[in-house]
C-alpha cells in the first residue's frame, strides 16, 4: 500500500523531532522530502541521507517497499 505524506512525516519525526520537515507528493509511490535539521551539521550529503533513510525504517527497501521513490533535500539549518 503506498504511503502517505503524513505517514511519511511521522517517521521522519521520530528521529529528527526538532526538524523542519516538508512531505509532498500525491501520488503515495514518487514523493519528496525535506529535512533541516541541527544532527546534521558537519555530515555529507550521503551520510545526511543514510539517517533519513534510516528513519524511514525500510520502507524504500526492496521491490516490496512501500515507498518507490523519494527526492530527498537534507541540510543543517542556516
Amino acid at each position: 500500500m503506498p504511503m502517505q505524506a503524513h505517514e511519511i512525516e511521522a517517521l521522519l519525526r521520530e528521529t529528527f523531532p526538532d526538524a523542519q520537515i516538508q512531505v509532498g507528493g500525491e501520488d503515495g509511490v514518487h514523493m519528496s522530502a525535506l529535512v533541516i535539521d541541527e544532527s546534521f551539521r558537519g555530515q555529507n550529503r550521503v551520510q545526511q541521507q543514510r539517517a533519513v533513510y534510516a528513519a524511514l525504517k525500510g520502507k524504500m527497501d526492496g521491490t516490496s517497499g512501500e515507498l518507490h521513490a523519494l527526492a530527498l533535500t537534507t541540510r543543517a539549518p542556516d
